[in-house]
């Protein structure tokens, strides 16, 4: 073992590095630990997000990730006000504000050679992302019901307007991405399109429906018995049967409608290498299969993930059953969204 004198000249330098260690706090701490923040769900459907972050911290030593469950707007004004580096690093969008953050430059286009599980992306969802960020999962809009207060299930989306079910029905506000499916639908069904919603208009008028003014609020009047019948999502109707409410599901003709959740990296992100490593962990065989299971029931958007028994009420889980997803052209929605709104909300008002 060599023993080295420590000089005066050593010394004076040992003391400079201490200082300016000392000086500078936050470079020892950014080599030692580093947050991610993602944009999540609220409650039950957050925890695959809690799995795969736990996965993460535990593989990459001073890692702490944060999730931060927050609406979409909420987190956009965030980042839009931030000045330099973004508060959050990831965040999940629908396909409705998917197409405004891409418009609006605040989510990064996807480098694919960056993922080691991108080549196993379903390539007709893939589509969707329009090159930003990657489809991480996809929840169905069917038509739920209170079997205490409809006797005879649905199983079609004209089924709604049978005498049987007057003075049953609930419909969400537009405001929301349920609400502004219903209404493609419905206008689809009954001749028109996304760029022609009057007769979704029309119809819904004759159901003399109640408003849930959000999903949320919807899926509680159903528990309640205010209403017996609702166009829901498959993830609220499998949590309301899960707690032994007499809540079914049904993938209504000629389908269901599939709205597809994208992940992407928020532009101005300080971490862009565990961004890449997160979406990654998202694609995950592991992460897709756990995110397809009860009680979470989101649709698999990677090849080879089976779906699970108890899943199968609420997720395709065959090829015919796959085929016969209904999807929405939100290219012509989007842009007139706040006009679809301000509109149901006059014409709905109570």
């Amino acid at each position: 073992m060599t023993i080295r004198k420590i000089g005066r000249r050593n010394f004076t330098r040992g003391l400079a590095a201490g200082s300016a260690l000392l000086a500078a706090p936050s470079v020892v701490l950014a080599q030692t630990a580093r947050e991610l923040v993602i944009v999540s769900f609220a409650g039950q459907l957050q925890e695959p997000h809690q799995w795969l972050a736990r996965r993460m911290e535990q593989a990459t030593p001073g890692l702490r990730i944060r999730l931060v469950p927050s609406e979409s707007q909420d987190i956009v004004a965030s980042i839009k006000a931030a000045q330099g580096f973004s508060p959050f690093d990831a965040m999940p969008n629908g396909e409705p504000p998917h197409l405004i953050a891409q418009r609006d430059g605040y989510i990064k286009r996807i480098e694919p050679a960056r993922l080691r599980n991108y080549a196993n992306l379903i390539p007709e969802l893939n589509a969707k992302s329009g090159g930003f960020g990657v489809p991480a999962s996809y929840s169905l809009i069917g038509i739920a019901y209170n079997e205490k207060v409809v006797r005879n299930a649905p199983s079609s989306w004209a089924d709604m307007w049978k005498p049987e079910y007057a003075g049953k029905i609930g419909i969400p506000r537009a405001s929301s991405n349920l609400g502004l499916g219903v209404l493609a639908i419905v206008a689809k069904i009954f001749g028109g399109a996304e760029d022609n919603l009057e007769p979704a208009w029309s119809k819904l008028q004759e159901l003399k429906p109640q408003v849930g003014r959000t999903p949320t609020q919807l899926i509680q009047m159903l528990e309640r018995e205010e209403i017996g019948l609702a166009p829901i999502w498959n993830n609220d109707a499998a949590a309301s049967a899960a707690k032994g409410l007499p809540i079914k599901f049904v993938q209504p003709a000629p389908g269901p409608v599939a709205i597809v959740s994208f992940m992407s990296e928020i532009a101005n992100t300080r971490h862009s290498d565990l961004v890449y490593q997160w979406i990654d962990g998202i694609l995950s065989p592991e992460y897709q299969q756990f995110a397809a299971n009860t009680p979470y029931f989101f649709g698999p958007t990677v090849r080879g993930v089976t779906i699970p028994e108890a899943a199968r009420p609420y997720t395709p889980s065959t090829p015919a059953e796959v085929a016969r997803l209904q999807s929405v052209d939100w290219g012509k929605i989007a842009p007139v969204r706040g006009q679809i709104v301000e509109r149901f909300d006059r014409v709905f008002a109570s």
